[in-house]
């Protein structure tokens, strides 16, 4: 999932984070860092989980894209801290749960939070989302997402197709079992015009 469009919407939705909200890569890195500002929020990409195919004859796999928000607050009055916590967890999922970050996404969904640190001075506070897509294109039209998909583009379109038919009934005397004696007794044909 792509980061900015989360941002974005963060900064025009959260007024107590607009100006101290970032990109984080790694949580060791924030917590050694002691210039952050607080309140501050920052954005971590987290992983992606798949699931199986839900078709049998192409790949169309449902993909959950989680990322994380963590929160540094400052601890020196631990009630003012941890109110501040409550009103900016609130202010976070009136942003994001429910946000459609692509048109390919369905929505963000909020998957819980927790307590990471918190000493003398801070609170690192990380809440979990996560939005789903899936893999696997919906219509013909559509660029190809996979390999399958890229091989099936390379065939050519089907056209039609001509039945032959060899009945079992009558049977053949001269064989030893009844089955197919190799004449063909019913021809049909048919043609697709896309």
């Amino acid at each position: 999932m792509k980061i900015t469009p989360i941002l974005t919407q963060l900064r025009a939705q959260c007024p107590s984070l607009a100006s101290h909200i970032a990109v984080g890569v790694d949580l060791a890195l924030l917590q050694g860092n002691s210039d952050l500002p607080t309140p501050s929020a920052h954005v971590l990409p987290l992983a992606d989980v798949a699931s199986s195919s839900t078709a049998q004859n192409l790949i169309t796999q449902p993909i959950r894209d989680r990322f994380e928000i963590v929160l540094v607050l400052d601890a020196t009055d631990a009630t003012k801290a941890l109110d501040l916590l409550h009103d900016l967890r609130g202010e976070l999922w009136r942003a994001l749960v429910g946000f459609k970050p692509d048109n390919d996404y369905n929505a963000i969904v909020y998957d819980g939070g927790e307590m990471v640190a918190i000493d003398s001075s801070r609170v690192f506070y990380r809440l979990r989302f996560f939005a789903e897509f899936q893999l696997g294109r919906n219509l013909p039209g559509q660029p190809a997402q996979s390999w399958h998909e890229r091989e099936l583009d390379g065939l050519s379109s089907f056209t039609g197709a001509t039945v032959r038919v060899d009945a079992i009934d009558p049977a053949d005397p001269n064989l030893k079992r009844p089955g197919p004696d190799g004449r063909v007794e019913l021809t049909f044909s048919a043609e697709v015009t896309p």
